[in-house]
């Protein structure tokens, strides 16, 4: 990452030392403002009475606080405060100021003529959405206020802040969300219930585990057998012999077992492709006087590895003898996130990077563009890492984009920045050496406002040169359209103008310089993801485009699939096979593309995942599901406004659902997974699937609007990730078999319940196996709340996953460890602790019934 540009006001005072020195005591005084200016946001109601002409609205506040005390030069010339409000907001109500959206989630508050500040004063804004919000997490931080020739200052109140106890981030100036009649649903329809401590309680009795005993290997091995004999002793130090394989290939799974090389004990890795037939397979065998390990390739002899350093891990270095064969039925296992909306760190990659590994996933999707950043250096488009990773207050949009997603109007937080090209190919070179193919992703020709203001930069640039011709080259837009739209996270300029040779010119550019970043690291770019969803109408009125709509019928609307035709098969003249999720692959004609095309699902499970799947397996391509009922981590974990995550497609995706997940027979899921609104919902099989067509796997995505950290990253994605691997290795074995037209509902009994529930309880004994060697790679998994209830005078309280430590606090006395039912009087605090006792979970609490 690294810090670029400085804002246009920062030079200007460069540049005039004086005229700063003499707008210094209005600058202090906006300064003072900002940082005693009270500020809280409270949401108020999901089912409000909606004004005329808003339907389905919600209510939220803010409250503005007035020090005691204002400075005479006080500046209010061109004084705004500026918030993020990621929802539409067609009304807002205030005494003292009036409302405009800029763009995206963008919203400004100026004062009114003639308003005044007066000391001490309490203004409450009136925000009428659109939607609802059901998070705390949907409030954005770094709210600022700017005035006429100063500097923007960020309000210090709506600033976030981390938890000591938890690790992570907390927004202080959002209200408590404890109205669950009013906040927890839209309409008596939903049957979403927050998940409070005593519900957690009741799911987690249900499903509780025994602490994990013999083979804990994760994903769940085809066969793993223990023998009994004297243990296999790590402590000695292993001798390694490769046969077939070269070092480097398995250096990393080397280093995760932990043991001394040059040591006693045997451990010799074969490539035998006749002994283990299938992709990515192994055999395993683990005795005293040695460990063999035949493998089919690179791949399996790692994880063959990797199997074996978690078993040690368990049994401390001294395994009991062990056979295992295995080998996965799914050759796409990927993990997703997205650095556009928010951007994340090398390190944090590179760390992820190593969790795949240890659990055998073998694609890294990186989204490395959106409409609020550009992750990636170009080295022949400067601007676009240099003014497109940044966002700050530059209403010119010349230094910066806008600060969206409430990045604060400075550009130095977290939340900027982007990958060099060292950066680049460390990380495909790191995902090489442990099996793991990179997927880079540009999304367009929607969510592509970062590129498209840093190419008018650049044309801006090279115009006032006087290289006209140049300058056209990259640039993005017809300046000529004038056509009105909004994308669904409220743009209406984003979206590259697919009409134009210089955006093929463009993409042609950038998928150039990724494969070169992949020949530097010395592993070829197989798979260009170029998004293709969302798309907002544009180009009706762009005179580029006239010839164009006219071949298609007059129709704009066939211009996307014309642009995702025409890049997909260069993309195979490249010898690279096209990505992109399914509802603008879905719309493309199946002969005009190339024949091996990668989709990703991303329909709800009840309403477009099962359409959406089966056409396109059906048309012969690489379907993976990134289902968000299966895989979006940035879903919450539990329907609670404390429980971070965007929810427009689950208000839940636990553990268990992802482990419970039926890859291979879509309908059957509606048996154990409930609909947006927590009803049991059948589930046809429409379209049907034709024989001979399965699945290429599966992908866990995270969409990063409101995940600013790393720790949060880790958070979001573990130990869902865990169930997801385990899922995306071998399917479910209570899966009944396909049949074309079979529909299922809620609690099929075709389903088999108990397998599902004993297969859970092995799988939670393994994760939480798993925890410690998470905390050594430096993960920081999610500690889940515990359940918990008071009955007949007593606290009684359990656990997601078994031998977690829980604590509990009666008033403002001292955590005490909880061993067991015990006496209370009055509402308790409980927590969890973290393997290593070194973080918290979030605090909830129980009362006596009443």
């Amino acid at each position: 990452m690294r810090a670029v540009g400085w804002t246009a006001m920062a030079m200007a005072a460069l540049a005039a030392p004086q005229a700063l020195a003499a707008e210094a005591p209005s600058q202090a005084s906006l300064d003072r403002f900002a940082e005693t200016l009270g500020y809280k946001l409270t949401m108020v109601d999901n089912r409000p009475a909606c004004p005329a002409g808003i339907d389905a609205c919600f209510l939220s506040t803010i409250t503005l606080t007035l020090p005691e005390t204002l400075p005479a030069d006080m500046p209010t010339k061109g004084l705004s405060l500026y918030f993020s409000f990621v929802n539409r907001l067609p009304l807002v109500e205030s005494d003292i100021f009036t409302h405009r959206l800029i763009n995206g989630d963008v919203q400004q508050l100026t004062l009114k003529p003639g308003a005044k500040l007066r000391p001490g004063s309490r203004h409450e804004i009136k925000l009428w959405g659109v939607g609802s919000n059901f998070s705390k997490a949907f409030g954005m931080p770094n709210a600022y206020l700017v005035a006429d020739g100063l500097n923007a200052r960020t309000i210090a109140a709506t600033r976030a802040a981390i938890d000591p106890e938890t690790g992570l981030e907390i927004l202080p100036f959002v209200a408590p969300m404890t109205d669950e009649a009013r906040l927890a649903t839209k309409s008596d329809a939903d049957k979403t219930r927050w998940l409070t401590a005593e519900r957690a309680f009741d799911v987690q009795a249900d499903r509780s585990a025994p602490e994990a005993t013999g083979v804990v290997i994760l994903p769940k091995p085809a066969k793993a057998v223990q023998a009994k004999g004297e243990p296999v002793d790590l402590g000695r130090g292993i001798a390694v012999t490769l046969d077939g394989v070269d070092r480097s290939a398995v250096s990393p799974a080397l280093a995760a077992l932990g043991a001394a090389e040059n040591g006693a004990l045997p451990l010799t890795v074969r490539i035998d492709p006749a002994a283990a037939a299938k992709p990515e397979s192994y055999i395993l065998d683990a005795k005293a006087s040695g460990i063999a390990i035949t493998a089919h390739d690179a791949a399996g002899a790692s994880y063959a590895l990797r199997s074996l350093a978690q078993q040690a891990a368990f049994e401390k270095g001294r395994l009991t003898p062990l056979h295992v064969e295995d080998a996965p039925e799914y050759g796409f296992r990927g993990l997703h996130i997205d650095l556009g909306r928010n951007f994340h760190s090398r390190d944090e990659i590179l760390k992820l990077v190593e969790a795949m590994a240890a659990y055998k996933l073998n694609k890294l999707h990186l989204h490395l563009a959106e409409d609020e950043g550009w992750r990636i250096e170009i080295p022949t488009l400067p601007e676009l890492a240099e003014i497109g990773s940044k966002r700050c207050h530059d209403p010119s949009e010349t230094t910066c984009i806008l600060p969206q997603l409430g990045a604060g109007p400075e550009g130095t937080s977290g939340v900027n920045g982007y990958l060099t090209v060292a950066d680049y190919v460390a990380i495909v070179a790191a995902a090489a050496a442990r099996q793991i193919e990179v997927i880079p992703s540009i999304d367009m020709p929607g969510h592509s406002r970062a590129a498209i203001k840093a190419m008018e930069l650049r044309y801006a640039r090279l115009a006032a040169a006087g290289k006209k011709t140049e300058a056209e080259q990259y640039r993005l837009i017809d300046p000529a359209d004038t056509t009105e739209y909004r994308s669904i996270q409220n743009y209406s300029d984003n979206t590259l103008n697919v009409c134009l040779p210089a955006t093929y010119r463009f993409v042609d550019t950038v998928v150039d310089a990724l494969a070169d970043m992949h020949k530097r690291a010395g592993v070829p770019l197989r798979t260009f993801h170029l998004g293709a969803d969302e798309t907002a109408g544009a180009w009706v009125n762009s005179p580029a485009c006239k010839a164009m709509i006219a071949e298609n019928g007059g129709d704009a609307g066939k211009l996307t699939p014309r642009f995702i035709e025409r890049v997909s098969k260069s993309l195979a003249a490249k010898g690279l096979e096209a990505g992109g999720w399914s509802d603008g692959m879905g719309h493309t004609d199946t002969a005009a593309m190339p024949k091996k095309v990668q989709t990703n699902i991303w329909g709800v499970l009840h309403t477009g995942a099962i359409r959406e799947a089966h056409d396109q397996l059906n048309r012969g391509w690489d379907v993976v599901l990134s289902i968000p009922d299966l895989g979006y981590f940035d879903m919450p974990y539990a329907p609670h406004p404390d429980e971070g995550g965007y929810d427009w497609a689950s208000r839940a995706v636990d553990p268990y659902q992802v482990y419970g997940f039926m890859p291979d027979n879509l309908p059957a899921n509606a048996a154990t997974i409930r609909n947006i609104y927590a009803e049991g919902k059948a589930i046809e099989d429409k379209p049907v699937l034709a024989p001979g067509h399965r699945i290429a796997g599966l992908q866990a995505q995270l969409w990063s609007e409101t995940i600013r950290t790393d720790a949060q990253v880790d958070y979001m994605f573990f130990p869902r990730l865990l169930a997801l691997a385990e899922r995306a290795w071998a399917p479910a074995p209570w899966t009944p078999a396909y049949r074309s037209g079979a529909s299922y509902e809620w609690g099929d009994k075709r389903i088999d319940a108990a397998k599902l529930k004993a297969g859970w309880q092995d799988f939670a004994g393994r994760t939480a196996a798993q925890f410690p060697p998470l905390e050594k790679i430096g993960i920081a998994y999610r500690v889940a709340p515990p359940g918990a209830r008071i009955a007949n005078g007593k606290l009684e309280a359990n656990s997601m996953f078994p031998g977690t430590a829980i604590e509990y606090r009666i008033g403002d006395g001292a955590w005490t460890r909880y061993a067991g039912p015990v006496a209370v009087s009055g509402a308790v605090d409980l927590r969890s602790r973290s393997a290593d006792g070194k973080r918290a979970s979030r605090t909830v609490r129980v009362e006596p019934a009443r």
